[in-house]
């Protein structure tokens, strides 16, 4: 028998230390997101409908989601200052314990009956979604460039799980909630609250050591130097962070795709639990008498909503990685005009409203994920973390702007106005895209 000599064998490449390192971080981050993707499923999918029930008005709809908006707003910016001072574990530990905290307030809410305390807890729930939008930034410290879109979008897919879960935990978690007295609307918060605390726990665990001192150590060995930061401003402000992007060729453009997917999707989807309970009050209505819980049928249509925006996520990456992060992000704003024209065609349609919600997800995970690596890429090593803070400080602000503004539109212009009203925004992003794909061929 021939003898193969050593020359001749397949030769296995030792994976290396980095690598190494990336593949546990993005395993620690992908299980933490899982778990605190349960408590702000719950919380989007219940939220509005609380603020309707204490308020009793529909224009306090979007209250909730306004005020997870804008804490998510507040807090992205001092987390990534956090995080770039203390580490990444440090950083979303303490956004999942504040999250936590919100939990708590939000059983607390129907309780005691106070609109302040749900929007108290909302405010710390919105803490936590930062947090998670964060978490998807840590996945690109360690990664390199054809490989960084995969790796955020296996992170990015992780929540999948549990923000589908959350919603569907509405039925259990009220059954739950009454076995211990508990209101209806508290239970579902028993499991947000212990999805929270079980993140913590991972994040302590696996994050160590820290990918942002691993990465900073690597780069130094491999002889890249750090950029000086922005002078005449304060650290970690937003200022800072804004002239940092505009020092980086294309930066905009990927925080600017990011902010309006997110306007676009908030804007929405907020409302859409009040558009079908309003539909399921319309006698003949299909909806209307058929016996259906209305909050198991929201829960169901916010679930599947959440799947389209996490579940393609590993294939979103890869596809941004392959055929580029500007032509992904101009194919998601014609995913996200088809959204909403066939959630707003067939607004008196359960069915046509949930395939739209569903595209609606699609939309933003394409835009979400090609805008970050997009970002992750144009941005220097010194200034990352802090203008991924400003691009989810935007982000935060832009689902403010949406969530507010979603109720007085829905009461002025109705359900399909709504979503006509978001064609405007995006027709803005595909401009920018289609320049910037021209000015590349000239």
């Amino acid at each position: 028998m021939a003898r193969v000599s050593t020359s001749q064998k397949s030769v296995i490449k030792p994976v290396s230390p980095r690598a190494q390192a990336q593949r546990r971080v993005v395993f620690t981050l992908s299980a933490s997101q899982l778990l605190s993707g349960v408590g702000n499923g719950a919380g989007l999918a219940i939220g509005s409908l609380m603020a309707v029930e204490l308020t009793g008005s529909n224009a306090f709809a979007g209250a909730a989601t306004t005020a997870i908006s804008v804490a998510g707003a507040l807090s992205a910016l001092p987390l990534a200052a956090l995080a770039v001072k203390r580490g990444r574990r440090v950083a979303l530990s303490l956004g999942y314990c504040l999250a936590a905290i919100g939990s708590v307030l939000m059983m607390l809410a129907p309780v005691t009956q106070s609109f302040a305390v749900l929007m108290l807890g909302a405010a710390l729930l919105g803490v936590g979604s930062a947090a998670n939008l964060q978490a998807r930034f840590a996945a690109t410290d360690l990664a390199d460039d054809a490989t960084r879109g995969r790796d955020l979008g296996l992170v990015v897919w992780s929540i999948t799980v549990g923000a589908v879960a959350g919603p569907n935990l509405i039925g259990p978690g009220s059954a739950l909630g009454a076995s211990i007295g508990l209101p209806p609307m508290s239970g579902p918060f028993l499991f947000s609250l212990a999805g929270m605390l079980l993140a913590i726990v991972i994040l302590n665990i696996g994050l160590r050591p820290d990918p942002i001192t691993l990465a900073r150590g690597y780069d130094e060995a491999a002889g890249h130097r750090a950029t000086a930061p922005v002078a005449g401003r304060r650290r970690g402000s937003l200022m800072t962070g804004l002239a940092a992007a505009r020092q980086s060729p294309g930066a905009l453009l990927g925080i600017s795709t990011i902010v309006v997917a997110h306007l676009v999707m908030v804007g929405v989807m907020s409302m859409t639990p009040v558009h079908l309970k309003d539909l399921a009050a319309m006698p003949g209505h299909a909806m209307h008498g058929g016996g259906n819980d209305i909050l198991i049928v929201i829960g169901f249509t916010i679930s599947l909503h959440i799947a389209g925006m996490y579940a393609l996520s590993p294939l979103v990456g890869w596809l941004s990685d392959k055929m580029g992060q500007v032509r992904m992000m101009l194919a998601s704003q014609g995913v996200l005009v088809a959204a909403v024209l066939v959630a707003g065609l067939g607004a008196n349609s359960q069915a046509a409203v949930t395939i739209g919600l569903v595209l609606l997800g699609v939309g933003w995970s394409m835009a979400t994920l090609s805008g970050s690596a997009f970002l992750a890429e144009r941005v220097t090593r010194e200034s990352r973390v802090l203008v991924q803070g400003v691009s989810d400080t935007l982000m935060g602000a832009a689902g403010a702007l949406g969530a507010a503004g979603s109720g007085l539109l829905l009461a002025s212009l109705g359900f399909a106005g709504l979503g006509y009203v978001c064609l405007l925004f995006i027709a803005v992003i595909v401009f920018f895209c289609l320049r910037e794909i021209a000015s590349r061929r000239t």
